[in-house]
C-alpha cells in the first residue's frame, strides 16, 4: 500500500470526508503544498479585474484544514484550467484539478453560483445561446 493511499484511509477514519473526496477526485495530494504562492502569482484570473476573495493557495490551505467555507469562495469558478499554476508549481500539483474537485462538491451540494432568474430578460435576449448553456452546465448543479 503506498504513502498516499494510507494517508486517504486515515483521513476517512478521522472523518474527514471533504479532503479525501477533494484528493480523490482531483488524484492530486493537498498535503504536498507548502504554500509557495507561486500558482497564485502565475494565476490569470487573479491578476485579472475579477478581483477573487481567495488566492490559489490560500484554498489548498483551507482545503488541508478541512475548512468547508472554501466551498464560498468564486476563484474556483473562476478558473480556466489554463495550468499555469501546475507549471509553476514545485511540487507538481496540478491546481486546475483540485478547483474541478471544488467545483465538483460544491454542485454535488447544490450550491449554485447562476441562477437564471437573476439575468434581467433583456441581458437574455443579448447573450448567445452557446454561451448561456455553457455557462449554466458550469454553474449549476
Amino acid at each position: 500500500m503506498t504513502v498516499g493511499k494510507v494517508l486517504q484511509l486515515s483521513r476517512k477514519k478521522l472523518g474527514n470526508e471533504f479532503v479525501a473526496k477533494i484528493e480523490e477526485w482531483s488524484g492530486q495530494n493537498v498535503f504536498s503544498c507548502y504554500w509557495c504562492g507561486k500558482c497564485s502569482a502565475g494565476c490569470m484570473m487573479v491578476s485579472n479585474e475579477a478581483d477573487p476573495d481567495l488566492m490559489p493557495h490560500e484554498i489548498i490551505r483551507r482545503i488541508q484544514l478541512a475548512d468547508e467555507t472554501v466551498l464560498e469562495s468564486e476563484l474556483p469558478w473562476l478558473c480556466a484550467s489554463c495550468e499555469i499554476c501546475t507549471i509553476r508549481c514545485p511540487r507538481g500539483i496540478d491546481v486546475a484539478k483540485i478547483m474541478e474537485a471544488v467545483r465538483q462538491w460544491q454542485q454535488r451540494k447544490h450550491k449554485d453560483k447562476l441562477r437564471p432568474s437573476s439575468i434581467a430578460p433583456e441581458e437574455l435576449a443579448k447573450l448567445p445561446q452557446i454561451a448561456l448553456v455553457g455557462v449554466f452546465r458550469k454553474k449549476t448543479s
